[in-house]
């Protein structure tokens, strides 16, 4: 099938650019599906079929849990994010050539990943999409769901990646390591930002704050980047169960520091209006 031809790809360029994160020597994958570099360190794949790369993983949780990566996984099953999505993935196959390497920076259960290894696969554009996310919950759903990416358990901050070698890079809504994103794009590479508007989901505060504030505008000069192009993506979402409204509020950090009070206030409903506003950035790598 299209997808097992594709995993086998990947796994040839998982040889070549992704590194041991304890000595950063290239890996290369066996028959058998073990990574091992030249100093011997070795990373079994997964049945699920992710790497494990980050340090320390066995140090409690990292990264959202089961119940965060559920709650977002039952938004955007809804599609209220796939016009985002869609122009995403329309972004990347604008700039990407056969034979590019393309990495999901925080990849989350891989609803973005998976949009952009479909879009690029009906243009018929032969590149191959790769993940990686620090929360393990998130890899497993997202490597059980398209085995034709490659997906790893690794922290943006120390990605395992080798220098240079990532053609297009996207992050949406995850931490910008800037000096990893760097240091893993080719000169010319690209790189697209997804990141909130002012306004996106003053519907939602609206039911919680009884000030409800805008998102501060961000700041999108990045170094060693030349800005080329930056969209806007606008429009309202109606959420018609208290188990979508829930899974919305789960999956923001609204759920961090919300009060118990508006919390229930907002679980309560039935029914939430609410815009939905992103800024999707597109740099080339100087």
């Amino acid at each position: 099938t299209p997808f097992e031809i594709s995993f086998l790809n990947t796994n040839k360029d998982f040889t070549m650019k992704f590194i041991c994160p304890k000595c950063s020597l290239p890996l290369t994958v066996s028959e058998g599906g073990v990574a091992t570099c030249p100093s011997r360190h070795t990373y079994d794949r997964s049945r699920e079929g992710y790497y494990n790369l980050l340090l320390g993983a066995s140090a409690g949780t990292h990264g959202d849990n089961r119940e965060m990566v559920d709650a977002r996984r039952t938004f955007l099953d809804t599609g209220a994010y796939s016009p985002l999505a869609e122009r995403i993935a329309a972004l990347v196959c604008e700039r990407a050539r056969d034979g590019d390497f393309i990495l999901d920076v925080g990849s989350g259960e891989g609803y973005y990943t998976d949009k952009i290894y479909s879009a690029l696969y009906s243009s018929s554009i032969s590149a191959t999409v790769h993940g990686f996310d620090v929360s393990k919950e998130a890899v497993k759903y997202a490597a059980r769901k398209n085995r034709a990416i490659t997906y790893a358990v690794a922290s943006a901050y120390r990605m395992p990646i080798a220098d240079g070698s990532v053609d297009i890079a996207t992050n949406v809504f995850s931490p910008l390591a800037i000096d990893e994103t760097i240091r893993v794009l080719r000169s010319g590479g690209t790189f697209i930002m997804a990141i909130p508007d002012e306004y996106h989901l003053m519907g939602l505060k609206r039911e919680l704050y009884k000030t409800p504030y805008k998102n501060k505008p961000a700041d999108t000069a990045l170094p060693y980047m030349r800005l080329i192009k930056s969209e806007r993506v606008r429009y309202e979402i109606t959420l018609d169960t208290q188990e979508k409204i829930y899974s919305l509020f789960m999956m923001t950090p609204y759920a961090y520091r919300t009060p118990r009070e508006a919390r229930e206030r907002l679980l309560s409903l039935s029914t939430l209006t609410t815009e939905v506003e992103f800024i999707v950035l597109v740099y080339e790598r100087l």
